[in-house]
């Protein structure tokens, strides 16, 4: 049996994510009672169906906060137990947030007389602390689309296989902010920018004259191998430790050039070994937007 425990901010994409895994088979129910969580499960465990042999639960800050403390607990008897479970939990940034309930104008589970809209925000991020505390995967969702979530959820939750860790290489942009679901973040600011040559401005790391001018200069290669020995090398530790995920973020001033062709290279290089390896970048669709935004208005 698969069991995963899904939770998040509201307005941070939770529906979005359990629609995803529920595409996958999963059998889903959403907003259980904490107190009931260990009915449900001895339920599932004792039916014997295959109905249940991948489950996926919701769980929101609804729950009383005494109960949700209780959540940590459960989850290591389950593992003591021998059931494969994880807890994956989704944030956003508070601006984020406060623009996604602005557009779908829908009440905050939290809100009420005398609470606004930031007080209700800023209180389930109190009540929900000791499940990002216990989290085996968290994703930040504030610059995340409803497609690139559903499939980062399909990608790294729902299709990896039971008891493999997956490995993701995220870039970004500096200027965009450092990602809030990244283990580890390298910089690479002081590396040569593709960006200060006009030709190369409005491409990525992705394209082949940017990947040229990056290895003509022999300290980026040296970037690459400092990082992916790192990495490598934690590997080993997150799986004795019974970890099931690993993010590296590495970022750039705007997540367009270098980071974007570092993370590509450190996927390349980690893949033949470990090959439950992906990989996202965080800034780069939102470039290319403007890129083509600003080429149609001249």
């Amino acid at each position: 049996m698969r069991l995963i425990f899904l939770s998040g901010l509201s307005g941070s994409g939770k529906s979005v994510a359990l629609h995803a895994l529920e595409d996958l088979d999963f059998y889903c129910i959403d907003n259980i009672p904490a107190a009931l969580l260990q009915s449900f499960i001895s339920h599932t465990v004792r039916s014997g169906s295959n109905i249940y042999q991948r489950t996926a639960i919701g769980i929101d800050a609804r729950n009383p906060d005494a109960e949700i403390g209780t959540v940590p607990m459960l989850l290591d008897e389950l593992k003591r137990s021998g059931i494969s479970c994880e807890l994956v939990f989704l944030v956003a940034n508070d601006e984020e947030l406060l623009r996604r309930y602005a557009e779908t104008r829908r009440k905050h589970p939290l809100s009420r007389q005398g609470v606004n809209l930031h007080e209700a925000i800023a209180l389930e991020r109190r009540l929900l602390d000791p499940l990002v505390h216990a989290a085996d995967l968290v994703v930040d969702t504030s610059q995340l689309s409803v497609h690139e979530l559903r499939e980062l959820i399909s990608r790294r939750v729902g299709k990896r296989p039971r008891d493999r860790m997956t490995v993701l290489f995220e870039s970004f942009g500096y200027k965009h902010g450092i990602p809030g679901d990244a283990d580890f973040v390298f910089d690479a600011r002081s590396l040569p920018n593709p960006y200060w040559e006009p030709a190369l401005r409005a491409l990525t790391g992705r394209d082949e004259a940017v990947i040229r001018f990056l290895e003509a200069h022999s300290g980026v290669g040296q970037f690459i191998d400092d990082v992916a020995r790192f990495v490598e090398a934690r590997i080993p530790e997150h799986q004795a430790a019974n970890r099931r995920y690993l993010t590296a973020a590495v970022g750039c001033t705007g997540g367009q050039h270098r980071s974007v062709y570092i993370a590509e290279q450190l996927a390349a290089r980690i893949a033949p070994r470990w090959p439950q390896v992906t990989v996202r970048h965080s800034a780069l669709s939102e470039t290319i937007k403007s890129l083509r935004a600003l080429s149609t208005t001249r």
